[in-house]
């Protein structure tokens, strides 16, 4: 399948590791140039080193979301250095944490603020130019009471009506938005992955609810993101995709 996504312009927040990176690797292998971002510089340069073997564009420079001015610049600068953009896809989280007041607001800054910020810096060019592709991701976690009461399941729900109400105003504007809710992903250094080494019983009764018998892997979800964000998926926007094994208790009409 030709996802059509050669020469396009792609911003990847939070783009160096885990699924942000997997994403950026399919994008990089599809032809995308690529703006990625994440808060390490390390671990910047070593993205952008990786994906540049794939012979596309790839820039990158370390930016914390939650600091408004930065990341404003950040963005204005990436739309710049890809001269415009076709695809954007933020993926900053400040993760799950239940407590004080601390929580709530790096959770709306990073999970909420950081796609919204995202959006309304793309939103014209998008406009102007009168296509483009925006793919938020938010999680199983928004779909069912899991946690306990936490700031991260709740800020990522938001992003499920805000990806629907994106998709309704501005499809006049040959603009598509989609929503992507992962189920628990596994990989290397990610939370999954120390839980499995410091919570072993609650790790393995997360592994017994799994129907397929296991975590999801990055790079499961970032082909469902790609797809979306790609030509291939023309007729989509306002859609909300959950990837997830099977795992929610869901069932959809």
């Amino acid at each position: 399948m030709d996802l059509g996504l050669q020469g396009k312009k792609a911003i990847v927040v939070g783009g160096a590791r885990g699924i942000g990176f997997a994403v950026a690797e399919v994008l990089a292998r599809e032809g995308c140039d690529i703006a990625l971002s994440a808060r390490g510089e390390d671990s910047v340069k070593d993205a952008v080193a990786s994906l540049s073997r794939y012979g596309t564009k790839v820039i990158g420079k370390p930016v914390n979301v939650r600091k408004a001015d930065e990341y404003k610049e950040w963005l204005a600068w990436a739309i710049e250095a890809l001269d415009g953009v076709d695809v954007v896809i933020p993926l900053t989280s400040a993760g799950s944490g239940i407590g004080s007041d601390k929580y709530w607001s790096n959770a709306f800054e990073t999970d909420v603020m950081g796609p919204v910020r995202a959006v309304e810096a793309a939103i014209p060019h998008m406009t102007e130019q009168g296509s483009g592709s925006i793919v938020l991701v938010a999680t199983t976690s928004a779909l069912e009471a899991m946690g306990g009461p936490q700031a991260y399941n709740a800020m990522k729900a938001s992003l499920i009506t805000y990806g629907k109400q994106l998709a309704l105003a501005h499809g006049k504007d040959g603009i598509r938005v989609n929503v992507v809710s992962p189920g628990p992903v596994e990989f290397e250094g990610g939370n999954w992955d120390m839980i499995k080494g410091t919570m072993e019983k609650f790790y393995a009764s997360q592994l017994r609810q799994q129907p397929m018998g296991r975590l999801g892997k990055p790079e499961e979800i970032a082909r469902a993101i790609v797809f979306l964000a790609s030509e291939a998926a023309s007729w989509c926007s306002g859609s909300h995709l959950v990837v997830d094994g099977g795992f929610t208790n869901r069932t959809h009409f």
